[in-house]
């Protein structure tokens, strides 16, 4: 990383009149005086050099790269980067041979240019940002299947902070309609025509349903023209593994056409560009709020008495629990279903060899016990810093109680780093390692939890060689050829088998 005093300036100081140094001569020689040159004669070739340095310089400005696809939110090389850096040169690391390329079948391209139906559908979407967003991308595809219209999804109203934003008020819905309009007509609202037309509920969609089963329940037998199909509750119901132009669709939905609307991105670019200002940065998911504590039935190593105020409130609301197995906390915690708490992801950065002098954006919830639950990592690295550390005053005035906002700024921010870390997966992490694949930005790295725990728990094991095993562990292949055979059916976090090729 570079001194930030590199950017002070220079200047070369001329003085108004000449300078005499008299030089003492020796025995055998008389004494002279010798005189720089003056300000006049000085000019003469000063002012050549000033030339050649702006022609310089305007010619980097007429001759830069050319933009990339308006889609593609290019992560330009870092000018602060340094080559000999070892950690940033591994997390800057990509497979360059590999582009997104969603080639549809003539098949599909063919029915694309057949009139949509006037079959009218409304999804209301549930749960933060990155599950609506899930949601949206799957509604999309039911669409396509159907050839239904789709009216812009519905936000439910956030139970937890009352947050009432709107599609339109989080994504920029121009850009999502134009993306979409050979694949899938949407619309802002329902036509007046439809406004007084039967609502039909929809089935509850079970898990794992495939196309056949959007066919046979959600078919021209329950929507026609004088009805408008409502589909509520099927987050993540909608099978993984669809035909390769749906998982196309799926990859056009998530990494294209989903823009936030341009004052947030804006908005988030400033935050970018003030974790830069040193150079590379490292960004963190982390996943320490209280209510992520009560649903993984996991302990957050604050303590004996933080545990006890976890497992009250997991005993009032059992519910919460993510899993319903009867596993204890510390099998929880050996199993690797746990979130790593600060001290953990602080050894994680050191494994892979971040330094000290490491610029860390965290994104996520005030974590359950305040800054003492930050306190390990800040301990190791004290060029911490989230949203709230970043801005200006009053720049984030009124966002309070907008947590889809600001969920998309942490989004944003993470998505342009040189090195993405989540400490427990989820919905944004899952997100952020499929888009950052797809644009061919920095490495996205997903601890593995359960061999973390046995190195953790190692006692025989010095600190160099915890840190050694952690690299081995994170190292993944990064050929082109790897990759693209990585054939999972999961395309929102990883797209490169369905949704990429070879340059």
């Amino acid at each position: 990383m570079t001194n930030s005093n590199s950017n002070s300036n220079s200047y070369i100081s001329i003085t108004q009149k000449p300078i005499s140094i008299k030089l003492k001569a020796s025995k055998t020689t008389n004494s002279f005086h010798y005189k720089l040159p003056s300000p006049h004669r000085f000019s003469r070739y000063f002012v050549p050099f000033l030339s050649i340095w702006a022609l310089l310089s305007i010619s980097q400005v007429y001759f830069s790269p050319l933009p990339c696809p308006h889609y593609l939110q290019c992560l330009r090389p870092d000018p602060h980067t340094t080559t000999n850096d070892e950690f940033w040169t591994w997390a800057q690391s990509g497979v360059t041979a590999v582009k997104p390329c969603l080639d549809f079948t003539d098949s599909y391209v063919n029915e694309s240019r057949t009139p949509f139906y006037k079959r009218y559908m409304m999804v209301v979407v549930s749960g933060g940002l990155n599950q609506q967003r899930n949601q949206i991308i799957d509604a999309v595809v039911i669409a396509r299947i159907l050839r239904a219209v789709l009216v812009a999804p519905i936000l439910q109203v956030n139970q937890i902070w009352g947050d009432d934003s709107e599609f339109g008020d989080i994504f920029d819905i121009s850009h999502f309609k134009e993306t979409l309009k050979h694949d899938v007509k949407v619309v802002s609202s329902l036509p007046a025509t439809h406004l007084t037309r039967r609502r039909i509920k929809a089935p509850l969609m079970p898990f794992n349903a495939g196309e056949e089963w959007v066919h046979t329940n959600y078919g021209e037998d329950k929507l026609d023209k004088k009805s408008v199909l409502i589909l509520r509750g099927f987050d993540s119901r909608l099978a993984k593994n669809l035909t390769s132009d749906l998982q196309k669709l799926r990859c056009k939905v998530a990494f294209e056409a989903l823009r936030f609307q341009p004052w947030i991105e804006e908005l988030a670019e400033r935050f970018v560009r003030r974790m830069r200002e040193e150079g590379p940065y490292v960004a963190l998911h982390l996943r320490l709020e209280k209510d992520v504590w009560v649903r993984t039935g996991c302990h957050s190593g604050l303590g004996s008495e933080a545990d006890e105020v976890v497992e009250r409130e997991r005993a009032l609301k059992p519910r919460l629990l993510t899993s319903r197995s009867k596993l204890t906390p510390r099998r929880r915690y050996l199993a690797g279903l746990c979130p790593l708490n600060a001290n953990e992801i602080s050894w994680v950065l050191k494994g892979l060899g971040a330094s000290r002098k490491t610029r860390i954006y965290w994104a996520g919830g005030e974590p359950f016990g305040g800054r003492d639950a930050l306190q390990p990592l800040r301990a190791d690295y004290a060029k911490l810093f989230n949203k709230w550390s970043l801005a200006r005053p009053r720049e984030l005035d009124g966002f309070k109680r907008k947590p889809s906002i600001l969920a998309a700024i942490d989004y944003q921010v993470c998505l342009k780093s040189q090195l993405f870390v989540a400490s427990h997966g989820g919905n944004m992490a899952r997100s952020l390692q499929g888009h950052r694949t797809y644009l061919g930005y920095g490495k996205p790295i997903r601890p593995n939890k359960r061999q973390l725990v046995r190195l953790f728990l190692n006692t025989t094991l010095t600190h160099h060689e915890i840190r050694r095993k952690i690299k081995q562990i994170h190292i993944e292949p990064s050929d082109s050829a790897s990759i693209l055979l990585t054939n999972k059916d999961d395309v929102i976090a990883y797209p490169a088998h369905h949704c990429m090729c070879t340059q």
